[in-house]
This record gives structure tokens, C-alpha cells and sequence, in this order.
């Protein structure tokens, strides 16, 4: 079955864009389209898309608050959050990301980059930029933790090596690159990142990368 996407932006040109690039996938289905966060709830509601592709900045809702609602506890269907960016525009994917959003994506990204993202987010994956994930958490790293608070207990739960993979998400390492870093296999990476991520309730590995650095764990810079 294809994909199904709703498009949210309150630019017309650059949904037609999107659509253009997105409908030439045989796998990928544009269902409908939103100019701005009030009606993206209307929509998901209505025509019940696989993944929304989110702008933040938007009249009337914003994509943060969007993604919160159409993310969270009463959620009303099965979409996921892809939300796109400008650099200039960072600490709101900061928020997006803590809201709910499945990943982010600049909008000047290549048109094979937003279709490969969409299907990583549709099959239940973070799609998690490695060099955009440590561009923005060092660039906002006052909003961060010092280091100096205390580390959170749930944190206590972990093996070592539990905490090694954590680390390494954090600095948006693939699951191939990690399995490299530490000399294991793919498969037993996977396994860690599932128990890590059920061990401290943590929905994908964008909410495991920010709470790695919220917690004191990871500080940004680090490498």
C-alpha cells in the first residue's frame, strides 16, 4: 500500500513542490494539504495520513503545537511527524522534536533525501540527520543542562553498554556505525537501542538523542 502524506505549509509554491517530487513515487500517495497547524488537525483527522510533512512556522497553530497534538497521548490516527526546517529556524525543531516530531528535514534537501525520509519515518523509524542533530544541539546547548544536575535515575536502569549505544545515538551515529564503533553486530545494536528505549520510555531514537543531552549524559561538543 502506498504512503500516505499530508502536506503542511503555508506556502502554496512549495507544497506544489513537494507534490510534484512525491507523486512521481510510485509507493508515495499526497492525500491532501494544509496551510497551517488548525488545519492539519482537520486533515489528519479527516483523511487519516501515514506522515505529515510539517512546517514549523505557520499562522493560526505552528507546526510545534501541531505536532504535539497530532503526536500525543489522544492522538487520532496513525501520523507521524516529518517536519521541515531552515537553519535560521533551530530552536524550534528543538521543540518540535521534544513535542513529538519522528525527525526533521531542511527544506533545501534534495528530492531523493525527502523521499527516503518519508519512507523511514513511515516504517516507524527516527529519521535522525546525524550532521543537522549536532549542528543543533550545539548551537543550543543554553538551553541544555550544565552537566551539574543530577543524573536522572532512570538512567541507573541501563547496562554499560546500554549507556555506550545511548552515547552514540546521541551523536546520531547509524545503527551500522555504531555496530562498527563498539565491534558488534548490527543486530545486537538494535537489540540495545530497543531496550534503551524501553528501559527509559522514549519513543524513537530523536527522543533517545535529546534526552541523552537533556539528562547531562552527552554534552554538547562532545565527539
Amino acid at each position: 500500500m502506498a504512503i500516505r502524506v499530508l502536506l503542511v505549509d503555508d506556502q502554496p509554491l512549495l507544497r506544489t513542490g513537494f507534490r510534484m517530487i512525491l507523486e512521481a513515487e510510485g509507493d508515495i500517495a499526497v492525500v491532501g494539504e494544509a496551510g497551517d497547524g488548525l488545519q492539519a488537525l482537520e486533515q489528519v483527522r479527516a483523511l487519516q495520513p501515514d506522515v505529515a510533512l510539517m512546517d514549523i512556522r505557520m499562522p493560526r497553530m505552528d507546526g510545534v503545537e501541531a505536532t504535539r497534538q497530532i503526536t500525543g497521548p489522544e492522538r487520532n490516527g496513525p501520523a507521524k511527524v516529518l517536519v521541515l526546517t531552515t537553519f535560521d529556524l533551530d530552536e524550534y525543531v528543538v521543540e518540535a522534536l521534544r513535542a513529538g516530531a519522528s525527525g526533521f528535514l531542511l527544506k533545501d534537501a534534495p528530492a531523493a533525501e525527502l523521499v527516503q525520509a518519508i519512507r523511514v519515518v513511515a516504517a516507524g523509524e527516527a529519521m535522525l540527520a546525524p550532521s543537522i542533530t549536532r549542528r543543533l544541539l550545539d548551537k543550543y546547548a543554553g538551553k541544555l543542562p550544565s552537566g551539574e544536575e543530577e543524573v536522572p535515575d532512570a538512567l541507573g536502569t541501563l547496562t554499560d553498554r546500554e549507556v555506550e549505544v545511548l552515547k552514540l545515538v546521541a551523536r546520531g551515529l547509524s545503527n551500522a556505525e555504531i555496530a562498527a564503533d563498539l565491534f558488534v553486530s548490527e543486530t545486537t545494536v538494535k537489540t540495545h537501542v530497543g531496550h534503551v528505549l524501553t528501559k527509559l520510555s522514549l519513543r524513537d531514537r530523536v527522543q533517545a538523542a535529546v534526552y541523552a543531552y537533556e539528562s547531562g549524559l552527552v554534552r554538547p561538543g562532545d565527539r
